[in-house]
């Protein structure tokens, strides 16, 4: 891995952590509360791609593994990943993956209506799909109360989805990192 793409993935994990400075909202009734890192795990995935991003989130929550209080709140440690936050947590790297990969996949075509799909659903739909399950299971819910509670954090998810395919298409014009497809002739030579 070269230098700059070191430099990429550190910054952005420390953009991660500067997210948590922000005050996370905990939600009536919620297991979980509202936080802005999401929106890094979007920024990563959409601006750096797929291998970049997911190193850069790993980062992070290694951090976060060590006990650093890099989390919104001031929250780390084992503590944090055992309790039903945990699965959030840890999917983060899974979401920046997948947004990464599906961001360079349609690289060529990406507009806002594609960063918005692609961003919400590595965002929120694979941060939901192992954090709620997870959010069950520490919290001893059922499957269905825990699904129910979450559905309080979407409209923030989508905000958070706007702002950061926004500002995916900004990079992505002023200054694209993930290198568009190659051109056949480029390719030959």
């Amino acid at each position: 891995m070269r230098s700059k793409d070191l430099a990429q993935v550190a910054l952005f994990a420390a953009i991660m952590v500067v997210l948590g400075f922000f005050p996370l909202i905990q939600l009536p009734g919620a297991f979980a509360p509202f936080t802005s890192q999401t929106l890094g795990v979007i920024l990563a995935g959409s601006i750096l791609g797929a291998k970049r991003g997911f190193l850069a989130i790993l980062l992070f929550d290694a951090l976060v593994f060590i006990g650093l209080p890099v989390l919104s709140g001031g929250r780390g440690g084992l503590s944090v990943i055992m309790g039903p936050t945990g699965g959030f947590v840890i999917a983060y790297p899974i979401g920046a993956l997948v947004i990464g990969l599906l961001t360079e996949r349609l690289w060529r075509h990406y507009n806002l209506p594609i960063a918005l799909a692609v961003n919400f659903f590595g965002g929120a739909i694979v941060l939901y799909a192992i954090g709620v399950p997870w959010m069950a299971v520490a919290a001893h819910l059922p499957l269905h109360k825990a699904i129910v509670t979450s559905v309080a954090f979407l409209p923030g998810d989508v905000v958070k989805t706007v702002i950061g395919s926004l500002a995916a298409l900004a990079v992505r014009q002023a200054y694209p990192m993930i290198p568009g497809p190659m051109k056949k002739s480029a390719a030959r030579a």
